[in-house]
């Protein structure tokens, strides 16, 4: 019997990333298979079987300065897992992105197993942005101390990690699945009509006028930054409501009870219509986006969404004053979006901290909705992305494709080669 341990963060970009292991063609291959998540999306992963110690959203929390109230929770959360893990004897831990819970629970269970024969494989999912940080790449030969392979969802991470002694293997980013269940082919151009399609069939489910200008606001899925990002969007549009026609806005809302309840009160005074659609649906967020004709959102996966299905938008992001600092102080990279790292060009407007006001992103995203070149320059980049992510695995070939392709209707679905990548990983 296969038995694994999962470790899971952040809502943004799980509903993707809780499809590993669950994929039912290689739960078929693996009958005995038992599963256990330390922290999950419920709806999403306890449904298929999985465990949950507890919900992610209790220690969903970004920045230095903004950490300092919770480390006393963080840290006995991390000890309750260990300890849930050990009774549980796992042959795999596989951890699933939140670098600073996942690391810190790897490193306690190898120091409980103390070099048993017997002792578990460990495995990251979603490597750390080394790349983005000086000395960053320094500290991946430290990580072979307690983690045995990394899952990488970026094409030019798994070369640096086995130069710094890491062994690595690039999965493909989540964006790749959702492309597959779409219908988009990476090798081709995407079909506007269904974009189109798509977008008709969402103003008629929500009675949405066909000259509304509709936009979609992305502020994140944790609740502090929700708190901190969606008063700034709010206060964008309003500045630009008299220059757009009909104005309606569209969020998707994270499946946090608090998140929730905070949106709901805060758009009772919007003074224009708000749609509000489950974050976690495929279908809807992507009927809103085909819908819209721009988008506001926090830099992340959200912003990779936007690019697949080629709506224009602009990131923006607020940080304390101090995380600020520290990154400014470390970061060696000019872009925090991940279309502009993998293109190395500024594609996606980024108005960041201190200057991320409501009158500088009005301005910016004013040029995103009325600009046919900048709108155009997005739009036309969204292909060169999906190629840039899907090269590297079409190259792979051989019998690990065929693999991946009898379990799956794609062969580039990061979620099937990241759980064949598990399962056909040793220690050795």
């Amino acid at each position: 019997m296969g038995r694994s341990r999962r470790a899971s963060a952040r809502a943004a970009g799980q509903a993707a990333r809780a499809r590993l292991f669950l994929r039912e063609g290689v739960r078929r291959g693996i009958p005995g298979r038992r599963a256990s998540a330390v922290r999950c999306r419920r709806e999403l992963m306890c449904k298929e079987g999985l465990q949950s110690l507890f919900p992610m959203e209790e220690i969903a929390i970004m920045g230095l300065w903004e950490l300092l109230p919770h480390i006393y929770n963080v840290k006995r959360k991390i000890e309750n897992t260990v300890d849930a893990a050990m009774l549980f004897q796992p042959h795999a831990v596989v951890t699933i992105d939140s670098k600073g819970f996942s690391f810190c629970l790897l490193q306690q269970l190898k120091c409980r197993y103390n070099q048993k024969v017997d002792s578990p494989l460990h495995v990251h999912y979603v490597a750390p942005s080394f790349w983005a940080w000086k000395g960053g790449e320094s500290r991946l030969s430290k990580l072979h101390n307690f983690v045995d392979h990394m899952l990488c969802i970026l094409p030019f991470e798994h070369e640096i990690c086995r130069l710094n002694g890491l062994p690595a293997t690039y999965v493909g980013h989540p964006l790749l699945d959702d492309a597959a269940v779409l219908k988009v082919d990476p090798e081709l151009s995407s079909d506007k009509s269904m974009h189109q399609e798509s977008g008709e069939a969402f103003r008629l489910e929500h009675k949405l006028s066909p000259d509304a200008t509709i936009l979609t606001m992305l502020p994140g899925s944790r609740m502090q930054e929700v708190a901190r990002m969606l008063p700034i969007f709010l206060r964008t549009v309003q500045h630009l409501s008299h220059t757009l026609n009909e104005l309606s806005l569209v969020i998707p809302v994270a499946p946090h009870r608090d998140v929730r309840n905070y949106v709901e009160n805060v758009v009772r005074s919007v003074p224009f219509p708000v749609v509000l659609i489950p974050g976690g649906s495929l279908e809807k967020r992507y009927g809103a986006f085909n819908a819209s004709k721009a988008a506001l959102c926090t830099s992340g996966t959200a912003v990779m969404e936007l690019m697949l299905a080629k709506l224009p938008c602009v990131v923006a992001y607020q940080a304390h004053f101090i995380t600020e600092c520290f990154i400014h102080l470390r970061k060696k990279i000019n872009f925090i979006s991940l279309p502009n790292i993998l293109l190395n060009s500024p594609i996606v407007p980024e108005i960041l901290f201190r200057a991320c006001t409501d009158k500088n992103l009005a301005a910016e995203l004013s040029e995103v909705i009325f600009n046919d070149e900048v709108r155009q320059r997005q739009v036309g980049s969204a292909d060169r992305m999906l190629q840039v992510l899907y090269e590297p695995i079409k190259q792979r070939g051989g019998s690990f494709v065929d693999e991946v392709r009898s379990l799956s209707s794609s062969v580039h679905s990061p979620s099937t080669i990241a759980a064949l990548t598990v399962l056909y990983t040793d220690k050795s």
